[in-house]
């Protein structure tokens, strides 16, 4: 390293935010996912036992997933390799690949390979790396914020372990602020900070599981934050709030947070709750979700989890589609949350929905039914001469339109498809039909 690129290595490291200043060095600095680094856990063992395999780090922003990564890179004896699938290629990756190989022929030292975002890495650069994971030559860890059930090759990901990381708890954020205060060599020590109470609970809370905005969003507040007579910088809650770094929602309408919330949506609606209905609604509006995805989900929900519990469910949100699509946003919103609340707000029933899938289950997996003669078509000529339609009895020659026949194919005839509940509407059919089949004994 020439004394240029010294010099510059050395103003990156000096005004570096405090997230990467504080970024934990060892096991014992690490705060959070216990689930995985409390002492005899997984990788704790791992990492301490020199015996890593290759995985895949997923969680949210600022848990965790390059601090591991590094402090793998400091306690292993392994050789540790770095690329970011945002600036590298193919030629990089054979390049780290060819070097890991002549490393492991003459020194019998494995190599690991970190790639941040690998979820950004396409295709043909992901198959790339695929013998090679295969044969042991590299120890791939990859860090991702996309589900990489969704964004990595099945064939590569088979040959990962996937190890979720979660939003840090609440008493994690403030551990992770107070070390940032205390710390003279790296942090924020040889300051006098005050942070009240409330400005702390805000932060916290702000942060959302997330250390990095906390740490970086904090040292915003110290540092902007004249000093008063004695020399204290006081942060109260006015002050932390003008100086968070504000996230960017949580939304990726191609990854799982997309498929999360409307899954958290639907069932909010199925669960009959207007309000988690209208929570996850707003997520998705202000995500700019595709207003005609949000009103076909509703359609589908309406029947299949309202069915004829209120057949007016399925009139209202096939309604709100047409209206959404000659509508548009921003009023689109309203006629959104209208059809959502009805369907949210009407009785439930998922008759129609298992009496479907339990016949299409019965045509797919049992011998297939002839249709009855009675019932087949008498229309055209010649028909007759094969006896198709006789027998049929026309159902309004009788009182209530009703006759009992054969309508089910033979073997089938005490088979039970709708089983219509005591909920809302449903019940009145249930009535009804049950007045029909008990004319019948």
């Amino acid at each position: 390293m020439d004394l240029f690129t010294l010099n510059m290595e050395s103003q990156l490291e000096k005004n570096a935010p405090l997230a990467d200043r504080m970024r934990p060095r060892n096991i014992s600095e690490f705060v959070g996912q216990s689930h995985i680094l409390g002492e005899g856990k997984f990788l704790n063992r791992a990492i301490k036992a020199d015996r890593l395999n290759s995985m895949i780090f997923y969680g949210p922003p600022g848990t965790g997933k390059t601090t591991l990564a590094m402090i793998i890179a400091n306690t292993t004896n392994m050789h540790f390799e770095k690329l970011s699938a945002v600036t590298s290629g193919v030629k990089d990756i054979r390049e780290v690949v060819h070097n890991a190989e002549e490393r492991l022929k003459l020194y019998s030292n494995r190599s690991i390979l970190f790639i941040d975002e690998i979820h950004r890495f396409n295709k043909a650069q992901q198959d790339a790396l695929l013998p090679f994971v295969e044969r042991g030559i590299i120890i791939l860890i990859g860090a991702t914020t996309e589900n990489p059930y969704f964004e990595v090759n099945k064939a590569l990901l088979s040959r990962m372990m996937v190890i979720p990381l979660y939003p840090l708890k609440n008493q994690d954020i403030e551990k992770i602020v107070i070390n940032g205060l205390k710390d003279k060599d790296r942090g924020l020590g040889n300051f006098k900070v005050n942070i009240n109470r409330d400005a702390m609970d805000y932060l916290i809370t702000i942060s959302d599981g997330d250390g990095r905005l906390a740490l970086n969003s904090l040292e915003i507040a110290v540092l902007s934050t004249p000093k008063d007579r004695e020399g204290i910088i006081n942060i109260d809650l006015d002050t932390i709030k003008e100086c968070i770094l504000v996230k960017s929602a949580k939304y990726d309408k191609g990854g799982d947070e997309h498929y999360d919330t409307i899954s958290a949506f639907i069932k909010s609606m199925r669960g009959s709750d207007p309000d988690a209905t209208l929570y996850w609604l707003a997520k998705m509006i202000n995500a700019g979700e595709d207003p005609k995805f949000i009103a076909r989900r509703i359609i589908i929900c309406a029947s299949e989890d309202v069915g004829n519990a209120d057949p007016n469910a399925l009139v209202v949100a096939t309604s709100a589609f047409q209206a959404v699509n000659v509508i548009g946003m921003p009023e689109g919103r309203i006629i959104l949350a209208q059809a959502a609340l009805y369907v949210a707000c009407a009785p439930k029933s998922n008759a129609v929905y298992m009496g479907i899938d339990k016949a299409l289950s019965d045509i797919r997996n049992k011998p297939m039914g002839k249709v009855p003669g009675h019932l087949k078509d008498a229309s055209y000529s010649g028909a007759k001469n094969l006896g198709y339609g006789k027998g049929y009895r026309y159902p309004h020659d009788f009182n209530n339109s009703y006759v009992k026949q054969q309508y089910l194919p033979n073997g089938y005839e005490d088979v039970k498809y709708y089983n219509p509940t005591n909920n809302g509407y449903e019940k009145e059919i249930k009535k009804y039909l049950s007045k029909l089949f008990d004319k019948e004994n």
